[in-house]
């Protein structure tokens, strides 16, 4: 048996692993090498052992699982709302396990407190809040979650002592609205019914006059509206919904307005696409993701909310917590806005990233990838053989391969090409339905894509359809 090295030799031998993964991202090789799930079990060893086998294996068991595991830095990554590497961020991430801390106290967690706070009170700037509160969360479901909880709170301020009945109580969203929103009906006592699913214009976005229609519609049923939930950036065609019509409609019925912009959030940063969110100000709470186009490591998502006093009733079950939360440090204890006790720090990564990009880097980034994406979509016109499927507002491209011929079911024809495009591992981009059509869609968020890579992605498909028109096995 070999001698077991020591803390320095290891942390050497681990930093050149990350060094070889980084700049292999810039070498000619595949995303993932595709396995079925039975495949992969039968090709690892993955038991559990009852005698350690220490820590010298934990190399092999790095290399193995960097071997297998998906290259989500590497060029061809285009496949969820996410991608590529932040190093500056990955820093954060160390930095921030290394020190092993919670966010519950400002005891606790000083400086990271401090950074929180930072980027909350800048994130509601940047939103056009005067002031707000808000907390780092386990993603923009959470986040969502935590909008929801304070529309009922808002509603029914006696409801976290109380309880209440939430059989009758209605909340709206568009019909493209990402499935969060139903998770949280489902955790809140609301029932996945109570959620109205209001329909979208051809672009994907919520139609002004079919939520007055709903909440009209939901009132004469006896049931009790609280809530409006826009989306910034739907998750398959990247649609933005008419933020202040919303708005609007929202608070002249009296109800709580939040704004799903965990995906299309980052737009703010931008002086040409801010457009997009015009009137999210007035919005009572806001969630955005600076995992997705940001590159942060998973997992770094920010709510905020404009009126401090409902996200801290909403959180006052910490109050009983007197063995962690004192009267000297009330207004700095981060426990006090967050649904989560323990709770690691993801405020770090976000700020050293941030202090290294500034703003202008945020939005030189953001328009970029929104100029390769019109790349993308004018490639695809190019094609006669692709056909843009949904028009397009931000870094979400929709389309699929469409032959032209008589008779060809293009929904088996897409999966098919799909399947084989994941088999071949240099590419990978998600399949998803626009009503029944199957379609091809693809995101720009990952700084590695360029001109070339979508290139070389287009005839890869046109070729690969092709193939499978001819009867040209896999």
């Amino acid at each position: 048996m070999s001698e077991e090295m020591g803390v320095n030799d290891f942390i050497d031998a681990l930093s050149q692993r990350i060094v070889n993964y980084l700049e292999n991202s810039d070498s000619p090789g595949k995303v993932v090498d595709f396995l079925p799930a039975k495949s992969l079990r039968k090709v690892t060893d993955l038991k559990l052992p009852l005698e350690g086998r220490g820590i010298n294996s934990v190399l092999d068991d790095i290399d193995e699982y960097l071997r297998l595991c998906v290259k989500t830095n590497r060029a061809g990554f285009m496949n969820p709302l996410w991608g590529g590497l932040s190093i500056a961020g990955f820093a954060g991430e160390i930095i921030a396990n290394l020190s092993n801390t919670s966010m519950y106290t400002y005891e606790l967690a000083p400086l990271a407190t401090l950074i929180e706070q930072t980027i909350i009170s800048r994130v509601g700037e940047i939103i056009g809040y005067s002031q707000c509160a808000g907390s780092l969360t386990t993603g923009g479901s959470n986040g969502n979650m935590l909008g929801i909880l304070c529309a009922r709170q808002a509603m029914i301020p006696t409801s976290t002592q109380d309880g209440f009945n939430g059989r009758e109580m209605v909340v709206f969203v568009s019909e493209e609205a990402h499935y969060s929103v139903l998770m949280a009906a489902n955790v809140l006592g609301i029932g996945h019914r109570n959620v109205v699913k209001v329909s979208c214009d051809d672009a994907g976005r919520m139609k002004p006059s079919a939520l007055e229609y709903e909440i009209e519609f939901a009132r004469k049923e006896g049931r009790t509206p609280f809530c409006v939930v826009a989306t910034a950036g739907t998750t398959v065609r990247g649609a933005f919904d008419p933020i202040k019509d919303l708005a609007d409609i929202a608070h002249r019925e009296g109800l709580w307005y939040h704004i799903d912009a965990a995906w299309g959030g980052s737009c703010l940063f931008s002086n040409e696409l801010s457009s997009l969110m015009n009137g999210c100000e007035l919005a009572d709470s806001v969630c955005w993701d600076a995992h997705k186009m940001l590159g942060m490591p998973l997992i770094c998502s920010i709510f905020v909310v404009k009126d401090r006093s409902i996200l801290g009733r909403v959180c006052a079950h910490g109050d009983s917590a007197h063995y962690l939360f004192h009267e000297d440090t009330e207004d700095v204890d981060l426990g006090r806005y967050s649904l989560q006790c323990g709770r690691r720090n993801d405020a770090l990564k976000l700020w050293l990233a941030w202090r290294e990009k500034g703003d202008a880097g945020w939005a030189k980034l953001v328009d970029k990838y929104h100029a390769l994406s019109d790349y993308l979509e004018e490639r695809v016109n190019q094609e006669t053989s692709l056909t843009m499927m949904s028009s397009r507002q931000w870094t979400n491209i929709c389309f699929r391969y469409d032959p032209q011929q008589e008779g060809t079911d293009l929904n088996a024809l897409n999966i098919e090409l799909r399947e084989r495009m994941m088999q071949g591992g240099q590419f990978m981009f998600s399949r998803a339905n626009i009503g029944d059509d199957v379609i091809l869609r693809l995101v720009i968020s990952n700084p590695k894509v360029s001109e070339q890579t979508l290139d070389q992605l287009v005839n890869d498909i046109v070729k690969v359809g092709h193939e499978i028109m001819n009867g040209i096995p896999a």
